[in-house]
């Protein structure tokens, strides 16, 4: 679990002291990739919260989701459909799951 909070917090550093500009044509991308991993973060803290946790999979959750998700785009950008968007509402749809069961799960414990 620490692994994932310091590659969150070296990254959100990165993010507000470096000055990364995404040209327009990634963008599509670049969606995918930050839900992608804010997906694998709220699994990984779901799964530390359940007792679960393990940095294996995390890691492989984390990088099979952003290359499916980047695949889906990269082959729908090729065609002229944005297959971005079912990775968009597939990973919208779980950031909400485990949302829901986290929330469940600290007001368990308080």
């Amino acid at each position: 679990m620490s692994l994932a909070f310091a590659g969150l917090l070296m990254g959100l550093l990165i993010g507000f002291i470096g000055s990364v500009r995404i040209p327009a044509h990634l963008a599509p991308y670049t969606a995918v990739a930050l839900l992608a991993a804010a997906d694998s973060l709220l699994g990984g803290l779901r799964a530390a919260l359940s007792g679960t946790f393990d940095d294996a999979i995390f890691v492989t959750g984390l990088v099979s989701n952003a290359m499916l998700a980047a695949l889906l785009a990269f082959v729908g950008d090729r065609i002229g459909i944005n297959l971005y968007l079912s990775a968009i509402v597939a990973f919208g749809v779980r950031i909400f799951q485990n949302l829901a069961i986290i929330r469940r799960m600290i007001l368990e414990r308080l």
